[in-house]
């Protein structure tokens, strides 16, 4: 493991702890006690309070609240729907329950919605393959082309890695086709880092988030101030998040 890959596993509240907790020790044998005891117990910290649900429906929960999902009715009409690869906390419909793949919360579900509905006549699927030789792109296409949408409708952007090559490379299909708006679809806790990226490239974007995922089941069964592991789990995505407007600010991207 490379030192920047470490630094990028960071994200991962157990990493992070181990890392502080041993970084602490180290400080106490060389005899700087005090400042040992912090750093380790601010580790200790930061586990437990990514441990707590109230931290995700708080910091988690402003990310999506900034871009609302709508209806696909009351989304404006554009030129083309815009689809980001990826995957948010295993695309669980709820941020604090297990994985169902019957009521999966999945961004090109949300774009065949938006195409059916006639909010554009085209389709950009943005995302390059993030393992083996199939894209992201190829995927999502793959399921629109199940659900009906017509492969004349569809655009392919099979290289980008990340956020900010979606933004480059999807505004440079987007010159060619002549396309002056579209609506960007991505998870309603990533829209806030995409539309910031899209943005800055130019591309007047309206967003179209998925359904929310992050917020309390109503069956009571997970309590917001008690350590919950899955909630702990899926804290990653919130913390790369922020993570991302920061290192994306910090380069100009956003």
């Amino acid at each position: 493991m490379t030192f920047t890959s470490y630094l990028a596993n960071l994200v991962i509240p157990q990493n992070l702890c181990l890392t502080l907790v041993v970084l602490g020790l180290v400080l106490g044998l060389i005899r700087l006690r005090r400042t040992g005891t912090a750093v380790a117990a601010f580790g200790l910290a930061w586990l437990l309070a990514w441990s707590l649900p109230i931290t995700s429906l708080w910091l988690g929960g402003s990310l999506e609240a900034r871009y609302p999902h709508l209806p696909p009715a009351q989304v404006p009409m554009a030129d083309a729907i815009v689809v980001l690869g990826g995957n948010t906390a295993n695309g669980r419909a709820n941020w604090f329950l297990p994985y169902d793949k019957e009521t999966a919360i999945v961004r090109v579900d949300t774009a065949i919605n938006l195409y059916q509905a006639g909010r554009a006549p085209k389709v950009v699927l943005s995302g390059g393959a993030l393992e083996g030789d199939v894209s992201e792109a190829r995927g999502m296409a793959h399921v629109m082309k199940q659900h009906g949408v017509p492969e004349e409708a569809l655009l392919l952007e099979n290289s980008s890695r990340t956020t900010y090559e979606n933004a480059t490379e999807t505004e440079e299909a987007l010159k060619k086709q002549g396309f002056k708006q579209v609506l960007l679809v991505t998870s309603a806790l990533h829209m806030p880092r995409a539309m910031a990226a899209f943005s800055k490239q130019g591309v007047s974007a309206i967003p179209a988030s998925t359904p929310p995922q992050i917020f309390l089941p109503p069956d009571g069964s997970v309590a917001a101030w008690l350590p919950h592991l899955r909630t702990l789990e899926a804290s990653r995505s919130i913390i790369k998040e922020y993570a991302g407007l920061l290192l994306y600010w910090l380069r100009g991207w956003v």
